[in-house]
């Protein structure tokens, strides 16, 4: 289970950034997660609960954007939504893909609160 490296990580990038913001606590994360990333989401929101235990990320609500895949056509430059890993060009048909979109796992955004 991969996933609960990931979450660690997650956690570790929130609690340093949540600290050089000088908070008290981390309400909210959100994450932009790629659809072709392989992290299964539900695999990952248990592990980011099991990560956040015990830290000032205990409460936080962890939301998480599926970002669904682009592809770009390396023959014409066509951009369109890939039917599977090995999918046509719909414009030229050539064979193959390059992903642009939906392999990410990016922190998008932290909601901080800070002592006053």
């Amino acid at each position: 289970m991969h996933e609960l490296s990931i979450a660690i990580s997650i956690v570790d990038t929130a609690i340093k950034q949540a600290t050089l913001a000088s908070a008290t606590r981390v309400s909210e994360v959100e994450l932009d997660i790629g659809t072709h990333s392989g992290i299964e989401y539900e695999s990952l929101e248990f592990a980011l609960g099991v990560a956040a235990k015990d830290t000032m990320l205990e409460e936080t609500l962890f939301r998480i954007n599926r970002v669904e895949p682009v592809a770009e056509c390396p023959a014409c430059e066509h951009l369109y939504t890939p039917e599977g890993m090995f999918s046509y060009c719909p414009k030229c048909k050539e064979q193959g893909i390059r992903l642009i979109q939906g392999t990410e796992l990016q922190i998008k955004s932290l909601l901080v609160e800070q002592n006053e």
